[in-house]
C-alpha cells in the first residue's frame, strides 16, 4: 500500500496541468506551510526567526527541468541575488540549487558558466552552496560538475542518495575531494535496475554511507526525519569519538519542528531546508511520496482558515 501511495504522488509530481493549477492556488493547498514565500525577500523575516531559535538554514529557489536558456540565466541571477541578501542581512543560511534549473539539460557550458557566476559571488560573500541531486539520469553529470567546482572552491557541497546502487562507489570516488555531502534516501521514481526498491535496503545503505563518510573524516549532513536514523547517527558518533562539529542534521521546513528544536537543545547542529518561490508543486508531491503520513498534513493546510 505504501509503495502504491509513493508511486501515485511521484506520478502526480510530473503532471503539468496540476503544476499550473498549483501555482495559481498554492496557498490553499498547504504550500505556505512548507514554503518560505514567493520571493526571497518574503522569506527573510522567517529565516531570522528560525536563526533566533538556534537553527541554521539552507534556502532553495524552487524550479527545475528548465529548457530555456533565458530562464536558466534568470535563475542563476536570482541565486546570485539571494546570496547577496544573505550576506547583506547577515543571515545564517546556505544556498541549495538544482543544476537543471541552471541549464543542465540544455548545454554544459551554459550550466557551467552559471555555476561559476554563482560560486564567485558565494565565495565573495562567504556563503556555502549545495548542489541538489536529481533523478539518476543526471547523477553522473551532477557529480562531474561538483568535482570540477570542488577543485576551485571550498564552499560547495552536493547530495548523495542512498537508494541508488552506485552510491557506495560514489562515496569512494569523492573521498579525495574532501567533500561536504548531504546524505539522503532519495525522492525520485527510479527503475529497479538502478535503485533499491525496498525501504529496509535504502535505510541500511543510508546507515552505511553515513558511517563511511564520517569515518573518512568529511563533514556530513544527515538529511532525515527518521528517528531511527537520527538515533543511529548519534550513537555511531559517540562510539567512534566523532565530534558534533563534523556533522549536522537537516530537516525540511514545516516538518518535525519540535524535533528540530529538541536536537538544538541537545547540542546538535540542525539545518532547515527552506524552499521559496511559486514553482512548489513537484517539490510538495515528492515530499508526500517520501512520507505518505504527510497527506494528513497537506489536507490540514487545505482546510486551515
Amino acid at each position: 500500500m505504501q509503495a502504491l501511495s509513493k508511486n501515485f504522488f511521484l506520478y502526480l509530481s510530473n503532471n503539468k496541468t496540476l503544476d499550473r493549477l498549483a501555482k495559481r492556488w498554492g496557498p490553499k493547498f498547504g504550500a505556505s506551510q512548507i514554503v518560505g514565500g514567493e520571493t526571497f525577500e518574503e522569506a527573510i523575516p522567517l529565516i531570522k526567526q528560525l536563526n533566533e531559535q538556534g537553527l541554521h538554514l539552507t534556502v532553495d529557489h524552487l524550479g527545475e527541468f528548465v529548457n530555456s536558456e533565458e530562464v536558466a540565466k534568470e535563475r542563476a541571477h536570482e541565486c546570485v541575488e539571494t546570496i547577496r541578501h544573505i550576506h547583506q542581512h547577515q543571515l545564517n543560511s546556505e544556498v541549495s540549487l538544482k543544476l537543471t534549473s541552471l541549464g543542465l539539460d540544455i548545454r554544459h557550458d551554459l550550466v557551467w558558466d552559471n555555476m561559476i557566476m554563482i560560486m564567485e559571488e558565494a565565495k565573495k560573500c562567504n556563503v556555502v552552496v549545495t548542489i541538489d541531486m536529481e533523478d539518476s539520469t543526471r547523477t553522473e553529470k551532477t557529480l562531474d560538475i561538483y568535482k570540477s567546482l570542488k577543485e576551485k572552491y571550498d564552499n560547495v557541497g552536493t547530495v548523495i542518495q542512498s537508494y541508488l546502487y552506485r552510491t557506495d562507489q560514489d562515496i569512494d570516488d569523492l573521498n579525495t575531494y574532501n567533500p561536504y555531502l548531504r546524505l539522503v534516501k532519495g525522492a525520485y521514481k527510479e527503475p529497479s535496475d538502478v535503485a533499491f526498491t525496498d525501504k529496509p535496503d535504502v535505510d541500511n545503505n543510508l546507515k552505511h554511507i553515513i558511517k563511511k563518510n564520517l569515518l573518512n573524516g568529511h563533514y556530513t549532513a544527515i538529511a532525515s526525519h527518521d528517528d531511527a536514523m537520527i538515533d543511529f547517527t548519534k550513537q555511531f558518533a559517540k562510539e567512534n569519538n566523532i565530534q558534533t562539529d563534523q556533522f549536522e542534521f537537516q530537516m525540511l521546513y514545516g516538518m518535525r519542528n519540535q524535533t528540530q528544536l529538541d536536537l538544538v537543545k541537545e547540542g546538535y547542529k540542525v539545518r532547515v531546508y527552506l524552499p521559496y518561490g511559486d514553482d512548489w508543486y513537484g517539490y510538495f508531491m515528492r515530499r508526500l511520496a517520501e512520507r505518505p503520513a504527510n497527506v494528513a498534513f497537506a489536507l490540514k493546510g487545505v482546510f486551515k482558515k
